[in-house]
């Protein structure tokens, strides 16, 4: 495979996981438990005390660094992976959460834009 190749392949991997919905990563995890037999420890309040633990290890990426810009234009790229990893942990224990609590979590938070839209009307001058 030549180098243009590979990397119209990379960019069709990439594409694909942008494409990823919420009801796909929960049945991920849902395998990916089911496999090492994980389920037992999956109850809600379990899966709500790693997340705030993942929240905490998010947290402590901005502690000491005070306001950052938007796009972390002077952080380093080991840095953004780092974040972006502790950022999808996050992510997928609250997809887990939301899976196990029998929540639709797409359904909730387009209901919860609308409620908030109502709520806080924009700014007319």
């Amino acid at each position: 495979m030549g180098e243009g190749e590979k990397i119209a392949e990379t960019e069709r991997v990439e594409d694909k996981v942008m494409d990823i919905g919420l009801r796909d990563l929960a049945k991920k995890l849902e395998e990916f438990a089911k496999a090492r037999d994980w389920e037992k420890y999956h109850s809600p309040r379990n899966l709500l005390l790693a997340m705030v633990g993942e929240v905490g290890e998010l947290s402590e990426i901005f502690q000491w660094r005070g306001e950052v810009d938007k796009g972390l234009p002077n952080w380093e790229e080991e840095d953004k992976e780092h974040l972006g990893e502790e950022l999808s942990d996050v992510l997928l224990y609250l997809i887990r959460l939301a899976d196990i609590c029998g929540i639709d979590l797409g359904d909730a938070a387009i209901k919860k834009i609308v409620k908030n839209a109502i709520k806080y009307p924009p700014n007319v001058f």
